[in-house]
């Protein structure tokens, strides 16, 4: 699935490099607790999350993840944003919660992260 759809899916808006639409997410992970992302995680994934903070993109950049989805329609700051910029981590914004989110992503044919 690429992140185009996975933007179309989830009705989100792009907010941090949206010039490549084209990347590939292979799976997809939901939480809160980045030492879990760092733990469950798969390469080439997609993060679910509702925290906004600096962390997360570090942590997405840690773990290899290609992408990260904000819920509930949290907007993150502009340090955030320039933060994914440098990483090069594009950021979706959705209003659907975490579990509508992952939900409808699985239902069209994204599985989730493996566990170890």
């Amino acid at each position: 699935m690429t992140l185009k759809d996975v933007a179309e899916i989830l009705e989100a808006d792009v907010i941090a490099d949206a010039d490549d639409l084209n990347i590939t997410i292979k799976n997809a992970c939901s939480a809160d607790m980045m030492s879990a992302v760092l733990y469950y995680h798969t390469p080439d994934s997609l993060l679910i999350t509702g925290l906004t903070q600096p962390h997360v993109i570090r942590t997405a950049e840690i773990a290899g993840i290609k992408s990260i989805v904000f819920v509930l329609d949290k907007k993150p700051g502009d340090d955030i944003i320039a933060l994914a910029r440098q990483k090069k981590i594009p950021i979706l914004c959705t209003r659907f919660c975490m579990y509508t989110a992952s939900g409808k992503l699985y239902a069209a044919g994204l599985p989730g992260c493996l566990f170890k």
